[in-house]
């Protein structure tokens, strides 16, 4: 039996801290809400906006799969490995936390705001060694198609995690639809509309919406406007060996 669940954008936790707009899914900081922890391995999906010249200091993690997808400006990033590198739109961004690593992230410019997608996802192994990634894309490839940004395998298109997740980007025009077969049984998916009108499940989604969808082999995504959503297709079960 197809299940789903909707979060529509107004619903989010919200924490405006001057410097730092953000935009919570599920639970996070001073956001707790007992319903909305995580869906299947997907932990944190964080809509943030960072004002010029500011961010997060340097700050521990551990046993996260975290990625970064900018969507404006650009970000600096320096870590506990010795990584420093600057991502911007375009970029994919992914740590493996593992054993434990530190990092900060900053807005390295003066005069104009960064916003970003940061998300959190349970891994499949326990104390990994602490790994860093990221590619540049072709925006190009996601017109009307899901162009895969992350996957489990090294040798795939995107960057790879400790997970059997599967993430995509598109960029829909109006009234264009596919359908979206799940890769691996027990998976569910989750998409948030970037910006634009989805109908999904006979669901109509609007910009910054959320929709989870799990018990189901496939699915048909329909663009009623043009379109830009990240698919994320995940584990349901949180299994850390």
């Amino acid at each position: 039996m197809e299940n789903t669940v909707i979060h529509k954008a107004e619903t989010r936790g919200h924490a405006n801290h001057g410097w730092l707009d953000s935009y919570h899914t599920f639970s996070f900081a001073n956001y707790y809400n007992p319903e909305r922890m995580h869906f299947g391995v997907l932990r944190v999906l964080n809509d943030d906006r960072i004002d010029p010249g500011m961010g997060f200091g340097t700050h521990p993690h551990d046993n996260m799969e975290i990625i970064t997808i900018p969507l404006e400006g650009d970000l600096e990033h320096k870590d506990s490995m010795g990584n420093s590198a600057v991502i911007k739109n375009g970029d994919i961004q992914v740590m493996s936390a593992g054993t434990g690593i530190k990092h900060s992230e900053y807005n390295p410019n003066n005069n104009k705001l960064t916003k970003l997608l940061q998300i959190w996802i349970f891994p499949n192994k326990k104390n990994v060694t602490p790994r860093y990634g990221q590619i540049t894309l072709n925006e190009k490839h996601r017109h009307n198609k899901l162009q895969q940004i992350i996957s489990p395998n090294a040798q795939d298109d995107g960057v790879w995690i400790h997970q059997d997740a599967w993430f995509y980007l598109a960029d829909f025009d109006k009234d264009f639809s596919t359908e979206y077969k799940l890769k691996k049984s027990g998976n569910g998916m989750y998409i948030f509309i970037l910006n634009g009108e989805m109908e999904v499940k006979g669901s109509n989604l609007n910009t910054r919406d959320g929709i989870g969808i799990w018990d189901t082999e496939s699915i048909i995504l329909k663009a009623t406007t043009k379109t830009e959503f990240l698919l994320m297709e995940i584990p349901m079960t949180i299994n850390m060996n």
